[in-house]
């Protein structure tokens, strides 16, 4: 895991919230495991629904953990 500031609280990010609803809301994962859930779980993602800071959080994760390619 990198630093603290790469854990994300999974309310915070409505379509995460969604494709993560096993997990309780309140809950802090990684960047790693955010992209993850975004990529496995991409077919349940509504993007008109997705607020402009959950698409900038994505767009990094995918800089970051997906060298530039969400494979979606």
């Amino acid at each position: 895991m990198k630093a603290a500031a790469d854990t994300l609280v999974i309310e915070n990010f409505p379509q995460l919230r969604l494709i993560a609803w096993n997990r309780h809301p309140h809950d802090a994962i990684t960047g790693q495991e955010a992209f993850d859930l975004y990529e496995r779980n991409w077919r349940f993602i509504d993007e008109t629904a997705m607020p402009a800071h959950e698409r900038a959080l994505l767009d990094r994760l995918t800089r970051e953990y997906g060298h530039g390619i969400l494979h979606v």
